[in-house]
């Protein structure tokens, strides 16, 4: 109990859980905190968010946003954000890749509800968030060859790599509008699977939405599917894109689409987790790289990523692709 940040306690004394159970459970790749609350037979999730290194300001926009509007978000039970503090409906244990680590035979019907559940928020009319726009898309791909191509040893085209992933996305940015909610980070480790509530909504809940933006549909289907975190098999993927393109009216370049932004985003990843270890001291995302420039290299092969895969076959020598990657130290 030493260790719990100044202004805890108080908070909860404000919040009307004073006296009650704080039990730290493990992190993120933030500097956010995460506190199990329990008094009696009430159980809370306790966030702290602080700034000048944190906001939570965006997790409750969204979080009210995607509630006002059926999607399963906690319920926000206090806050006060100018000193990072949210407490929230707790959602359990069941975090869909631990479940799906001891219930393997459940992954079709999981991965199926979390389909539907995309196809439900692509439903709704976009929320107030801002766009996903040509800039954040450079300044996520160029996190690749700001990070991980030094930690490579590799002198790279840089100018050239932001001039493929323009002329690449230059279409896709046409076929976005007029967008969708895009929350950025949805995979199996922030999905949790619970009860349906009292309203009938959906028995998986939504966590780590704070980032969302207004954007191509396909975005979070690449992000569960070529999940950097837990190996999709290549069935699946095609199975659960199949139910989705099933369900919308998307377009025949929506398969292009699907390409682009998961090689954007496997990029944007190899150069975070290579960032994380090297600049922020926590090196156990290297040991996901392989999987994750493996789903780029698919992504890759697609004609409509050709400026982009020409640059990377005249950049990444093929040794070090060869060995997905290459090993990061």
């Amino acid at each position: 109990m030493n260790d719990l940040p100044d202004g805890l306690t108080a908070f909860l004394d404000r919040a009307g859980w004073g006296g009650a159970n704080i039990d730290p459970i493990p992190g993120d790749a933030s500097f956010r905190r995460y506190f199990r609350i329990g008094e009696g037979d009430r159980r809370a999730m306790l966030m702290h968010a602080p700034p000048p290194h944190e906001d939570p300001r965006p997790f409750l926009d969204v979080a009210q946003w995607l509630s006002a509007h059926g999607h399963r978000a906690p319920q926000i039970l206090s806050e006060d954000a100018a000193l990072g503090w949210v407490l929230t409906e707790d959602f359990g244990n069941d975090r869909m890749r631990d479940w799906l680590d001891a219930n393997p035979h459940g992954e079709h019907a999981t991965y199926a509800e979390a389909i539907d559940a995309l196809v439900r928020l692509h439903q709704t009319p976009a929320g107030p968030f801002a766009p996903y726009d040509m800039a954040v898309y450079r300044r996520e791909a160029d996190l690749l060859t700001e990070w991980y191509c030094p930690a490579m040893d590799l002198a790279v085209d840089a100018d050239g790599y932001r001039a493929a992933w323009d002329a690449a996305l230059a279409p896709l940015l046409e076929r976005q509008q007029p967008g969708v909610t895009v929350l950025r980070d949805y995979h199996a480790e922030n999905i949790m699977l619970l009860s349906p509530d009292s309203k009938g909504q959906g028995s998986q809940g939504l966590i780590d939405f704070q980032d969302a933006l207004v954007g191509h549909p396909a975005y979070d289907l690449v992000s569960l599917l070529q999940d950097a975190r837990r190996d999709v098999p290549t069935e699946l993927e095609r199975a659960m894109l199949e139910r989705y393109l099933a369900a919308t009216d998307a377009p025949e370049s929506f398969a292009a689409d699907y390409a682009l932004l998961g090689a954007q985003r496997n990029a944007k990843i190899v150069g975070i987790f290579t960032r994380l270890a090297r600049r922020d001291g926590k090196p156990r995302y290297l040991s996901l790289i392989p999987r994750v420039w493996q789903a780029m290299e698919r992504d890759l092969a697609h004609p409509a990523l050709a400026p982009v895969a020409d640059w990377f076959a005249a950049n990444i020598p093929d040794d070090l692709r060869a060995a997905h990657g290459g090993d990061v130290q």
